[in-house]
């Protein structure tokens, strides 16, 4: 296989080697008590009302006013607790994904799985597929039940589904941390894959360190300039749609939230072909981070797919569910079921093997090596980092994936137990490698999933029953974790503090997580028209649940039968191989092919102004700035996340004082 040519990007290396340090002590616990007590609902609200997550933003505005305290108390915040703190703003109000459905999230921790399950049970979807008579007890109480009438989760009948809950938050980060740091030991340092989107957190957390020590350097210049635009730009995004919402009953939006879009007026001439453009800046900006080619990748897979070859998939009787008048959502459902699922599968099949491949000849060249030289020591570790043997990492990740099956066997048990084995042993640590490689080269993962594999399985399986939609089966992809550990490395921190900070938020995140959810649900419904984004969005949630958990049901439908279609997953897997080798011909950036594949999975929505960003970028500023345009552009990214993040708390600040205002008032 011919070497592959990865897009040159800067490594954004330390100006000199410093020793790992230690990040995570009481001042990080400090910061962790205030993002949970202070961000999390605002997490919670925001996520109900428009869908969005403020991990970005909870992540700058907390390192933000620790800086500011510890510069007035005369204490230098270090890099490594800033990029600590940085990380524990992420893991407490990360969106949690929710156990029994193909990959929705909602914002707010671990408890907002349960939050779901309640309205799934009531939804009038799962009464009218008859779902809520089969739910198991183990996962959500009965809808007549006085847990779900009262809205309350004090009563015993959350007693086992919340045991689960806490079980499966620790046996996933356990199995996370070990399976992530086996892959970024593969892909960071025997494949030397550069990271790229690795800077953009913790150049930011330089930025801010050097601040808080008043050393102010040009990456603070870039970083405060940068967030100011986030703050002008945030003031019309955010602040007016949500200052209106509360004086209003339809908030007035400058800019449509989150895209302009033409599909349906598309459809009228081409059917089924899907245009638009997301309208937040930080898409634009992304694309000056990201690398070029793999956002041109990303722009041409996306358009040649929905916006191109959709109509040629119509004309041609492939694409058959889509209906005239479709906006961009339901078309690219529509879309999706009839073909790209199959695309989709095909492209994370010819990452996956190519990576694999990649993986054979990195071994084979280091035992040539070793043969050849023979006082060679193999691969050295950066000193102090907080490595340990690979191998114990593997047992113990396999330990916890035990662990697993065995709680599925209990709940479960007629379900066959070697179907377990082959999510747990054979397809996390597949996607995880993959996944991990496409963050390695490209920044991003997209188009390695493998969408609907989990209910293709339980469908194909025979099984029947309900109760395995709902069972926390250990299928996950841990490829995000490689660049978290290469995040760690940039700044020098040692790999031990992720870990102690991480469980110490875990025990934050489950108590707040139940404390202002058990809050929330009380004020009203969820869903209601007091959260306009879920009651718009869930009920086409719960008709997709419930159509996949009653497929498992006598006289349930299969859909995934219907869907896959493996001569499209063939033919398309020869696809993707012909355009890999003939790149690969042409001496191209492989990164082009990974943007491709990604792309496919991406609506035009978000490739289009991501592509004007990476043509700005690089056509424009990178000629006006100079060579150091590419250290600027993480900073800036992160200095506009931190401005939008600043408008954003306080909006939603503003936003739950006066709700519950109301509601004592009213």
């Amino acid at each position: 296989m011919a070497e592959e040519k990865i897009e040159e990007v800067v490594h954004f290396e330390p100006e000199k080697i410093e020793p790992f340090q230690d990040g995570f002590n009481i001042r990080t616990v400090v910061a962790a008590l205030f993002i949970g007590f202070i961000m999390l609902p605002g997490a919670i609200y925001l996520g109900l009302i428009t869908g969005g997550g403020i991990a970005g933003a909870a992540q700058w505005v907390t390192v933000i006013l620790l800086v500011e305290i510890a510069k007035r108390s005369f204490i230098e915040l270090k890099k490594q607790e800033v990029y600590i703190i940085y990380i524990l703003a992420a893991s407490l109000v990360s969106a949690g994904l929710v156990l029994g459905t193909a990959g929705l999230t909602l914002q707010g921790g671990a408890f907002s799985d349960l939050i779901w399950k309640q309205y799934l049970i009531q939804s009038p979807y799962a009464q009218s597929f008859k779902l809520h008579k089969y739910m198991p007890l183990w996962a959500v109480p009965p809808a007549s039940s006085e847990a779900i009438l009262k809205r309350t989760f004090l009563n015993r009948a959350w007693a086992v589904p919340i045991l689960l809950l806490i079980i499966h938050n620790v046996l996933f980060r356990i199995n996370k941390f070990t399976l992530g740091y086996t892959v970024f030991r593969l892909t960071s340092d025997r494949e030397k894959l550069p990271f790229p989107m690795a800077p953009v957190a913790s150049e930011g957390a330089i930025a801010l360190a050097e601040v808080s020590g008043k050393k102010e350097t040009w990456r603070w210049r870039v970083f405060s300039i940068s967030a100011m635009i986030g703050v002008i730009f945030g003031a019309f995004y955010v602040v007016i749609p949500t200052v209106t919402g509360l004086l209003m009953t339809k908030p007035f939006q400058l800019l449509p939230i989150p895209w302009v879009d033409f599909t349906a007026k598309m459809g009228d001439i081409f059917p089924s072909s899907m245009l638009g453009f997301m309208t937040e800046l930080g898409v634009v900006l992304t694309g000056f981070v990201l690398p070029f080619w793999v956002v041109t990748g990303s722009f041409i897979g996306a358009v040649l797919a929905k916006t191109i070859g959709n109509p040629i998939l119509y004309h041609a009787g492939i694409i058959k569910n889509w209906q005239p008048g479709m906006t961009a959502i339901p078309a690219n459902v529509a879309t999706n079921l009839d073909f790209w699922i199959n695309a989709v599968i095909a492209g994370g099949i010819v990452v996956a093997i190519v990576g694999i491949a990649r993986m054979v000849m990195t071994f084979s060249k280091a035992r040539k090596e070793k043969i050849r030289n023979p006082e060679s020591k193999g691969e050295k570790l950066p000193e102090g980092r907080g490595d340990y043997p690979v191998y114990v990492a593997i047992g113990l990740w396999a330990l916890s994936t035990v662990i697993y099956i065995v709680i599925c066997k209990i709940l479960v048990p007629k379900f066959p137990v070697l179907l377990f084995v082959f999510f747990g042993f054979i397809l996390t640590p597949f996607l995880t490698y993959t996944s991990a490689r496409m963050f390695g080269i490209t920044g991003v993962a997209g188009g390695i999933s493998f969408p609907m594999v989990r209910e293709g399985t339980f469908i194909l399986s025979g099984y029947k029953g309900v109760d395995i939609w709902f069972a926390p089966v250990p299928y996950f992809n841990h490829g995000g974790t490689a660049q978290e550990f290469k995040q760690l490395e940039l700044t020098r921190t040692k790999f031990t503090s992720w870990y102690k900070a991480e469980f110490t938020a875990l025990v934050i995140m489950l108590f707040c997580s139940f404390l202002f959810w058990a809050i929330i649900w009380r004020m009203a419904p969820i869903p209601s028209s007091t959260y306009p984004y879920v009651q718009k969005m869930w009920p086409m949630d719960a008709m997709f649940q419930a159509l996949w958990a009653t497929s498992t049901v006598e006289g349930g439908r299969s859909w995934m039968i219907e869907a896959i279609k493996f001569k499209y997953i063939f033919n398309s897997s020869l696809i993707g191989f012909i355009l890999y080798f003939a790149l690969l011909f042409f001496k191209a950036p492989v990164s082009l092919f990974y943007g491709i594949i990604g792309g496919m999975s991406m609506l035009p929505h978000m490739a289009l102004p991501m592509f004007a960003g990476a043509l700005l970028g690089r056509f424009y500023f990178a000629k006006k700035v100079g060579p150091n345009w590419r250290r600027y552009t993480p900073i800036i990214l992160a200095g506009y996340s931190c401005g939008m993040g600043l408008v954003g708390m306080v909006s939603i600040a503003v936003a739950l004082i006066a709700k519950t205002v109301f509601q004592i008032i009213f």
